[in-house]
């Protein structure tokens, strides 16, 4: 028996629509930062969030007569992490490169068992433990001005809050996973987040920008695009691991900084060598050890007969 007919490598439908989400989301970060030199980012996530709560209510309509009370607190307070978590990262890419938001937002995934802990007291396993450590060490590569270590900026810092963010909104859907209607409680999400987007404009000075074409393309694509991610998302994780979705996911930053250099971005050396540890970190983080199970009599002689015919 030879090895490669003990291995193939094989890739779900569900897993390539996945790695062609990721693809495209990984371009997201350009546009977004067009955006923000039209637009203040409350304003323009707010746009960006209604358009999608829209969508989602348009093709759900018929089934959100059902709502319960517990899907609306579910979806206001996920829509909530959301709201805050993609403001964060658009106010970020006011001073950042697209590329190193793109890194940086990727650290929500070692930071989700972290928060676990401190939050819920759930203390994080080696592998997660490994993975924070590689992802920290990465930032700091990473961030500041020409990658000088130790030199985050407003901007990293900004970028680092979103993370944390959509790491809370990671764990609240688990909380409530398998416990409401899954397009009920997205309407609601897409909706809060505008919602609470917009209510930030006072606080923040921000003011409607005048109308422009661009910014009104970028939202509304954007908008759909993203009502698009949740559904598809929602439907291929059934049946896709969450470690083997992660891994997928681990692409969105590196599709980002691909797209970042075709638009002229340059990572300094040192920079990217931090992003190469964040992604590591993310992929460390989602290993699992799993223990060797005791082969029986039987199964032990067959596997020695078939690896003493090889």
């Amino acid at each position: 028996m030879s090895l490669l007919s003990r291995y193939q490598f094989s890739i779900k439908p569900q897993e390539a629509l996945l790695i062609v989400i990721t693809m495209f989301w990984g371009g997201t970060f350009l546009a977004v930062q067009y955006a923000v030199t039209l637009s203040d980012p409350f304003f323009f996530v707010g746009l960006r969030f209604a358009t999608a709560a829209l969508a989602v209510g348009l093709l759900s309509w018929r089934r959100l007569g059902g709502l319960t009370r517990l899907e609306l607190k579910a979806g206001v307070v996920i829509g909530m992490a959301i709201a805050f978590g993609y403001s964060l990262q658009t106010w970020g890419l006011q001073s950042i490169s697209s590329s190193k938001s793109a890194f940086i937002t990727a650290m929500y995934v070692p930071l989700v068992p972290l928060l676990q802990w401190l939050c819920l007291g759930r203390m994080p396993g080696l592998m997660s433990c490994i993975g924070i450590a590689l992802a920290f060490i990465g930032l700091m590569l990473l961030a500041g001005p020409e990658g000088n270590v130790l030199a985050l900026g407003a901007g990293e810092l900004i970028t680092l809050a979103g993370a944390l963010a959509i790491a809370a909104e990671i764990i609240l859907i688990s909380a409530w996973a398998g416990k409401v209607d899954v397009r009920r409680v997205t309407v609601v999400q897409l909706a809060t987040a505008s919602l609470v987007a917009f209510t930030m404009m006072v606080p923040a000075g921000e003011s409607v920008p005048s109308f422009s074409p661009g910014l009104l393309a970028v939202a509304l694509g954007l908008g759909i695009f993203s009502a698009i991610i949740q559904v598809v998302m929602n439907w291929a994780q059934r049946s896709v691991s969450p470690t083997r979705a992660t891994v997928i996911y681990t692409g969105e930053p590196v599709w980002a900084g691909i797209f970042g250099r075709m638009a002229g971005e340059r990572l300094p050396m040192l920079a990217l060598l931090g992003a190469a540890f964040i992604i590591a970190g993310v992929l460390v983080s989602e290993l699992k050890f799993k223990k060797k199970k005791a082969l029986s009599p039987v199964t032990e002689e067959a596997e020695n007969k078939c690896t003493a015919q090889e």
